[in-house]
């Protein structure tokens, strides 16, 4: 047998050895990767969290949030109220569950809205949460902001790092159940769906708090590492972009898609944001209208096109060819 020919006989095998590979070599990378490289790949976990959270939802029933940033926030201040009262891991554990049923009241009062109403709302629930925690604090404490204790690099990272593998396998399971078809079949048409029988109204309300609950988990986390947190700062706009940017720019037909782009946006967010400080967010616009013109499919859909057409195809198929031959 070839190697094309095998390949294309264990697929799903490569595919899982390669993610094993990668996992050991994750859990193992606080040993030799330093600690500036630490930080920076546990942002780029946060920002797979914050994307194929959002993928899940908006890329599968076609609804644009721009909410993401408020989830987050609720996390980070969940971390900031209750780090001196409770455990890390059940802060976590509250602060997704926090998330969860703010958005469960959200998305019942507005996934009846759809195309750029629902938008504009989670764009401006944003807003007001930043300017409602900033009102409360000067008004219950007198001040603005909380300094958080810092917590060891390495806790961290794999706390992040067991969020993010939890996040991908929840997103991957539901994405091949009854919800996961239910939440598609709304994308492709909603009117449809409901003449089929799916409680469309229910349907969306439970994915949005479901990955709402991944992203103030994440959020959560991320608050050691910020040490000094106010509103502004949680509650910033640039956690509501960046993983849309990223997701979008992944592809968000499959869920490799979005962690591509997440990993890919994120180191190329540091470069741009120390090189070119003053057209940084330019850059990005810039790179988001690109790649809605000319990949609305995301890089994930670029290679899949690619293969069909390309010299990896071409191999492939003289595998399979060879195969049946010598069968």
């Amino acid at each position: 047998m070839d190697i094309t020919g095998f390949i294309s006989t264990h697929k799903k095998s490569l595919l899982v050895g390669f993610f094993v590979l990668l996992l050991v070599f994750l859990a193992t990378f606080p040993l030799y990767g330093g600690i500036y490289r630490v930080r920076v790949l546990i942002a780029v976990l946060t920002f797979v969290i914050l994307a194929a959270s959002w993928a899940m939802f908006s890329g599968s029933t076609g609804y644009m949030s721009l909410a993401p940033a408020a989830f987050f926030g609720l996390g980070i201040y969940t971390m900031c109220v209750l780090e001196k009262e409770l455990p890390f891991l059940i802060i976590i554990v509250i602060g997704g569950l926090v998330a969860f049923a703010f958005a469960l009241l959200v998305g019942l009062v507005t996934l009846r809205l759809k195309g750029m109403y629902f938008a504009i709302f989670t764009f401006g629930l944003v807003v007001f949460m930043a300017e409602l925690i900033n009102y409360l604090e000067v008004a219950l404490r007198g001040t603005h902001g909380w300094h958080i204790t810092p917590l060891s690099q390495t806790t961290l990272f794999y706390t992040m790092l067991i969020l993010t593998v939890v996040t991908v396998l929840a997103i991957y399971f539901i994405r091949r159940s009854r919800l996961g078809l239910a939440m598609n079949s709304i994308g492709g048409n909603e009117d449809a769906a409901e003449h089929m029988g799916v409680n469309t109204t229910r349907v969306k309300v439970l994915t949005f708090a479901i990955s709402s609950m991944f992203m103030g988990a994440a959020g959560v986390i991320t608050a050691p590492m910020l040490i000094y947190v106010n509103a502004n700062i949680a509650f910033s706009t640039y956690y509501s972009f960046m993983p849309i940017l990223m997701a979008v720019f992944g592809g968000m037909g499959h869920l490799s898609g979005p962690i591509i782009g997440a990993v890919v946006f994120a180191y190329l967010e540091r470069f741009v944001r120390n090189e070119f400080p003053d057209y940084f967010m330019i850059g990005f616009g810039i790179i988001l209208v690109v790649v809605i013109l000319f990949l609305p499919n995301g890089l994930v859909g670029l290679i899949q096109k690619l293969q069909k057409v390309g010299p990896i195809s071409k191999l492939l198929n003289i595998g399979k060819e060879e195969q049946h031959a010598n069968t």
